[in-house]
């Protein structure tokens, strides 16, 4: 017995909406890794297409079945590019979204030990494909905590000086691949130090004396990613939010520059 089709119902109300979708679908992912080829991970999951004024509804099952043609496959651009295409084709819509948000490790090693241990930041992509305009759009984000050590403490005091964990939520486009490492690499090393997840007392005092040793403000910081990624020819377009959990304000700051390299 074949089922009535309600989703596919005329809706004379004449109002179209821009999208219609899952969101927070969690889901194994397997991710591209500039060291070790590949690593695993779980994605929270959000897909979405245009909805023409004449349709009452889209089909909310064809977007769990098309991710699952995929689940064996490294996520990447040209994967996100291929499931906003299916998108497009199987729910008859003109604009797909796409959103994967996900924990990203990376194997670190103490500045003076040496000792290994894993770290991991917040990371994604977010994808949009335009059938009318023909443009497939990508963005790769990540969050970078660092430390960063204020300059004018430091000036002002007669021993000492403050300091605090920033997060640099950092998104770029890109004409080819950047990898997450490098992105990580740029954002550390703008800031006064890096973070780790396991530091032994020498390491503990490199990383304390590196930083004093290395006054930023935010606005230092946000500055010195800038120059990294302007000198990069891959990145087209960034953008930059550093907030610093400031340890002697009851309040936060924070730093951002949006730029467009095309213009």
């Amino acid at each position: 017995m074949q089922l009535k089709d309600i989703q596919g119902e005329r809706d004379l109300r004449k109002i179209s909406l821009d999208k219609v979708g899952v969101k927070n679908l969690n889901i194994p992912v397997v991710l591209m890794d500039k060291e070790r080829g590949e690593q695993h991970s779980i994605a929270s999951v959000n897909l979405s297409v245009s909805l023409p004024h004449e349709f009452r509804g889209t089909h909310m099952s064809r977007f769990i079945e098309i991710l699952e043609n995929y689940h064996d496959e490294k996520i990447s651009p040209k994967t996100l590019k291929n499931i906003a295409q299916d998108l497009c084709e199987k729910l008859n819509a003109s604009k797909a979204f796409i959103s994967f948000k996900f924990k990203y490790f990376i194997r670190k090693a103490a500045p003076v030990s040496k000792l290994e241990s894993f770290i991991n930041y917040d990371a994604g992509y977010e994808a949009d494909l335009d059938l009318n305009s023909n443009k497939f759009d990508t963005v790769t984000s990540i969050i970078v905590p660092v430390q960063t050590l204020c300059p004018c403490s430091k000036e002002i005091s007669a021993y000492g000086a403050h300091n605090q964990r920033a997060l640099i939520d950092l998104k770029i486009r890109a004409k080819s691949l950047v990898w997450f490492e490098e992105l990580i690499a740029m954002a550390e090393s703008s800031g006064s130090s890096p973070l780790y997840t396991l530091l032994k007392r020498p390491d503990e005092k490199f990383v304390t004396e590196h930083a004093y040793n290395n006054p930023r403000f935010v606005e230092d910081t946000a500055r010195e990613l800038a120059l990294k990624l302007d000198a990069d020819a891959r990145i087209i377009w960034y953008e930059i939010n550093i907030t610093s959990c400031e340890s002697i304000h009851n309040h936060d700051a924070f730093a951002e520059i949006t730029r467009n390299k095309l213009n």
